[in-house]
């Protein structure tokens, strides 16, 4: 009887586990009880505590927590030692600052608990090491030094934890992880250096700190013999730490969640035996049938015990071949007569690759990679001679013993010894600029270099970033962006610099990256390469998201070509650039078996090793050499290279005059631009039939008013001022969300797109005319505080307009405001903190709400502000009106607190108002929806010539907007309105094209809101006919649209799965108790009957 119970039982669990969609399957605990501590799965822990939680590691401890409730699905009994819960020795921990401490506390908790059999269950015990205790502020040549003792002291930290706990812990896993999290901040305080690197060197060094922690950590392992001493204790250092790279401005909640939960789920992926990989996508990773325990080294060995792959000494000088090394009988004044023998000077600016990284480090020592090499790097390296270092300077030395510029020994780019190479660790295409001009003023003042008779060869190689972060943001890492900055640099150096030559090297074919880290024989930290390179390293092969960067990397060495091709820079004779091409299509070296040769790498198998380094250097060489249309464009790194020797007959370094090469020229100089207009070419413009009653079934056409609430961008203060006393004037006809002067072929603005669909469209404002103002609403120095009164006024106007249906037409408002209370805040704090302005939007909204019939409302997010610092020009109108007009903004420095406030304010407006917005506080209105917009999320401005912003998109006094940002704000909003919510563009591509107003298509014929964003199954209508006919039912065509990712965090379907389970369990225990009862309860009566007689 028993067993058919328990069977029913399991069959309804299983049933009920089908149902909910819970992924784990080995969930029940080991039978008997495992006593060997390789054979632990998770539901057989009974105890879970952490230590190495601090007092700022809020979102570990957060991680943390929901680890625990994860675990406890495995086992409900689970008994949690977490800070910040109930248990009366958790919150003490925050409170020590080393490990050992933090041990002593928790130690007892773990011997003595009453609710579990400490002898006999077994316990999972994290330990968490913060990198944030690693810090280096002094000079290069002692940083490795410095860190490899901050390294040490966090090692012996968790030596002298564990040598405490291993004595008193029976059954118990110890797993170790590295935690590089929410301390930024804290870092920072601790460690103020960290503050002055660039973006890219901070994220180089963090991740090499980790990779030289853990090292480390495996090494005490191996020393200890922790992991294999007892059958029932051992500790184990997780594979990858826990790293999060925040990107530009803070998260919002829902994204700060969203970390939260993957960084939990790469914690319980950690401590499971490693998932074969099948190719499937899965949230959460679960044990299998074949590997259902949690990792220790005697059921996962790991490959610590054997040493790194060989890295081959490799032979680093060169032979110089040429005979004839003569220079020129007199100064050349071309620069197409230049021989090698008459340059003078050499300079570079680039990234890590030229700045010399882990050149010369050892394949065991990943740390040294911090190390700048720079006087072996490729370009401009001068450490030697060129039979033991083959660098650019090193060849060019021996047809001129005076050549100066090189850098020596190690250092970064301020110190002495780097002379003119100005590369920056982790530098962008974006960075250059300011490398370019340091590297001008210090050619210009350093007593070895005559600025204006020396001849000088620069290098400029710099794309590789780029690549590696295109996927955060595609916009601003597009080729077009890439090489406006380029374009940028290459400008200032023609304007600035006399007799030089400009090296222009293609950004290397970046794809066989990869195959370094495909193959885990190798040995590669791929987990470290993910962060430094993710958008190359993480795409699936064969995916559409590696085609992309495939065609990006292209298209990036293209736009060079053509932009060198345009005969931009051959307007003198004594300047020109000149594409090196050898780096655009790599061949990956190979070992005899096949696999790739990691000996061309540094220990990261990332940054390029002296091998690599000594044929890029011969490559530069000979491509300098070859004539323009025969340069070798193939980086064959297998291939021995050998030096070639200027050609007798014409001994120049070859450009395109002295080549005989002609430029295939500059495109085609497009049409002078005479508005700021837009061509149409959407063909389904007709209105519903009938008239919808729901605002998520409204077309285009069926919108009949529109109006629009707001500030100066909405009357469109000096959009056309020619001069600065008409900056006030309002060309409200212009107005991106309202204007409608003349048509949209001239004049681009949302009701001119409107008025395709619907000519005889309502609302619109006018420049000058009869009622001109239309159902504009806004005034020039409104704040949110003014935008209730702007709702009443609006609200009024529509009851009153005689040609408004005010009951039956479909409305259209757009609210925009939000710059004048960022520009005025730090002078009015409280009124205008960031509750008070969502505040005011809510009171605007409701009134609209409550009041208008038939409505759709456009909130247009805030704009990221600060890049008004950016937008200068030499005139009186743009020194005096953006300070007098936004002070909050553009008095602070840059990187001052007070503009970091500024910074975080603007984030918290739009985090408020995506807040207010995204609930459900309008929801309950058919007629009725309000849509956030977030083209101008994440903003940025074009730039132009010498690095400098395009003013064409302010008006003369480099604060209000000019009609052409008018009309591409009106695309953006446009094209944001025909984007499903949760897909939306989030941010604005600030380019001339008359072709990029999107049409809905035939699947997607509506505006979209939150409701029609979702997808929703087929409705059927039943329709009752008159009396003597049959009824008929129709089936309401469901609405194909983009499905919005899943926001549920991933442990939401564990709970539910879970819960479900046991209610399973439980209601076929109630079903088997019902039945029993009902049997006793038969019996009785026939006793009874039979005994009482």
């Amino acid at each position: 009887m028993m067993l058919r119970q328990l069977l029913m039982l399991a069959v309804l669990g299983l049933a009920w586990t089908k149902v909910t969609g819970f992924p784990c399957a080995q969930m029940f605990p080991s039978q008997p009880p495992p006593s060997n501590v390789d054979t632990v799965r998770p539901s057989d822990v009974t105890q879970l505590s952490a230590i190495g939680l601090h007092r700022n590691s809020y979102e570990l401890s957060a991680v943390v927590s929901r680890l625990s409730e994860l675990m406890t699905l495995f086992n409900p009994a689970l008994v949690r030692h977490l800070s910040g819960e109930a248990e009366l020795y958790g919150p003490q921990l925050i409170h020590h600052s080393t490990l050992l401490e933090q041990a002593k506390e928790i130690s007892p908790h773990l011997q003595q608990n009453q609710v579990t059999d400490t002898d006999k269950d077994w316990k999972l015990l994290l330990v968490f090491v913060h990198i944030d205790q690693l810090c280096a502020c002094e000079q290069q040549q002692s940083v490795c030094v410095l860190v490899q003792a901050a390294v040490q002291a966090a090692v012996e930290d968790v030596d002298e934890a564990l040598l405490l706990l291993r004595p008193q812990l029976k059954r118990t896993i110890v797993s170790i992880a590295l935690w590089v999290g929410d301390t930024d901040g804290f870092h920072i305080r601790e460690c103020p250096c960290m503050e002055a690197r660039g973006e890219g060197e901070a994220r180089l060094q963090k991740v090499l700190l980790s990779h030289a922690l853990k090292e480390s950590l495996d090494e005490l392992m191996m020393k200890r013999s922790w992991y294999n001493s007892r059958d029932d204790f051992t500790v184990l250092v997780q594979d990858s730490p826990l790293i999060t790279a925040p990107r530009g401005k803070p998260l919002s909640d829902s994204q700060a969640s969203q970390r939260t939960d993957d960084l939990m789920v790469q914690t319980w992926s950690n401590l499971l035996q490693p998932m074969k990989d099948d190719g499937k996508i899965s949230a959460l990773p679960c044990p299998t049938e074949e590997r259902p325990f949690l990792r220790t080294e005697g059921n996962t060995p790991s490959y610590r015990h054997g040493d790194a792959s060989p890295l081959l000494h490799p032979f680093t000088g060169t032979e110089m071949p040429c005979e004839d090394r003569s220079p020129s009988p007199a100064p050349p004044t071309s620069v197409h007569e230049l021989r090698p023998a008459d340059i003078r000077v050499v300079a570079a600016i680039g990234d890590s690759l030229t700045a010399g990284n882990g050149i010369a480090s050892s394949p065991s020592n990943i740390l040294d990679v911090l190390r700048q090499y720079r006087g072996l790097s490729w370009s401009i390296g001068g450490d030697e001679n060129l039979t033991t270092v083959t660098t650019l300077p090193n060849i060019l030395k021996h047809f001129n013993h005076n050549v100066t510029g090189f850098s020596v020994g190690m250092g970064k780019q301020n110190t002495p010894q780097s002379f003119l190479n100005q590369a920056v660790a982790g530098a962008k295409s974006k960075d250059l600029s300011s490398q370019v001009r340091t590297l001008v003023e210090r050619m210009k003042k350093d007593s070895r270099v005559n600025f204006k008779s020396d001849w000088k060869v620069i290098t400029v190689f710099i794309g590789g970033n780029d690549v590696c972060d295109h996927c955060y943001n595609s916009l601003f890492y597009s080729a077009e962006n890439y090489v406006q900055n380029i374009r940028g640099v290459l400008d200032y150096l023609h304007k600035e610099v006399p007799r030089a030559l400009v090296n222009l090297v293609e950004p290397l074919e970046i794809i066989p990256l990869r195959e370094m880290h495909m193959d885990s024989s190798l040995r590669c930290p791929t987990w470290l390469v993910k962060i430094l390179c993710p958008c190359v390293i993480l795409p699936k092969q064969n995916s559409e998201a590696l085609q992309k960067l495939k065609d990006l990397n292209r298209k990036y060495q293209h736009l060079l070509r053509e932009l060198v091709e345009s005969s931009r820079y051959d307007s003198r004779p004594d300047f020109t650039v000149v594409i090196q091409p050898f780096f655009r299509e790599i061949i990956v070296p190979r070992m005899p078996d096949g696999r790739p040769d990691r000996s061309f790498f540094s220990a990261d198998c990332f940054h390029l090793s002296q091998k690599a380094q000594t044929l890029m250097a011969r490559s530069l060489w000979n491509n300098m050499l070859e004539p323009l249309g025969s340069k070798t464009s193939v980086q064959d790194f297998k291939t021995n290279l050998t030096l070639k020797c200027p050609d007798k007959t014409a001994p120049f370094i070859r450009t395109y005059n002295n080549s005989d090469y002609v430029y295939a020229g500059p495109p085609p100089t497009p049409e002078p631009i005479t508005n700021w207009g837009s061509d149409f070419s959407c063909v389904d413009l007709g209105p519903s039939d009938p008239v919808p009653a729901s605002a998520h079934k409204l077309r285009p056409a069926d919108i009949k008013v529109v109006a629009a609430l707001g500030d100066a961008s909405t009357t469109a203060s000096g959009a056309k001022a020619k001069t600065i006393f008409d900056v006030d004037k309002e060309y409200k006809g212009v107005s991106w969300s309202i204007g409608g002067d003349k048509a949209l072929e001239t004049v681009t603005t949302l009701p001119n797109i409107l008025r395709k669909f619907n000519p005889s469209l309502k609302g619109f404002s006018k420049t000058q005319g009869f009622n001109a103002k239309g159902f504009n609403m806004a005034t020039p120095a409104a704040k949110a505080s003014d935008i209730p009164a702007q709702t009443q006024a609006l609200i009024k106007a529509l009851r009153e307009n005689k040609d408004v249906n005010f009951a039956k037409d479909w409305k259209l408002v757009t609210i925009f405001v939000g710059g004048n209370d960022l520009c005025n805040y730090c002078t009015d704090q409280d009124n205008l903190s960031s509750k008070n302005y969502s505040h005011n939007l809510m009171l605007s909204l409701d009134m609209l709400y409550k009041e208008v019939p038939r409505l759709l409302v456009n909130v247009v997010e805030v704009m990221q502000i600060d890049v008004l610092k950016t937008v200068k020009k030499n005139t009186i109108g743009c020194s005096l009106v953006p300070r007098t007009s936004c002070p909050c903004v553009i008095s602070p420095v840059e990187n001052s607190p007070e503009l970091e406030e500024i910074k975080r304010i603007n984030h918290k407006y739009q985090i408020e108002i995506q807040q207010l917005v995204s609930g459900d506080r309008y929801d309950g209105k058919e007629d009725f929806a309000v849509v956030l917009q977030p083209f101008l999320q994440t903003s940025f401005i074009p730039h132009i010539g010498e690095g400098e912003v395009d003013s064409s998109f302010f008006s003369v006094d480099c604060f209000h907007i000019s009609e052409r940002t008018h009309a591409e704000m009106a695309i953006a909003l446009w094209n944001n309105m025909l984007e499903p919510v949760g897909r939306k563009q989030a941010y604005n591509n600030f380019t001339h094209d008359r072709s990029k107003i999107r049409c809905p298509s035939e699947a997607n014929p509506f505006i979209f809101t939150k409701v029609n964003s979702l997808p929703s199954p087929p409705v059927t209508t039943t329709t009752t006919a008159s009396p003597g006919s049959s009824s008929t039912t129709s089936v309401e065509p469901t609405i194909p649209v983009t499905k919005c990712p899943w926001s549920m965090p991933v442990w939401v379907p564990v709970i539910i799965g879970i819960f479900s389970l046991l209610a399973g369990v439980i209601g076929g225990w109630l079903i088997l108790s019902f039945i029993g009862r009902q049997r006793k309860n038969l019996e009785k009566p026939v006793e009874m009957k039979g005994t009482g007689f």
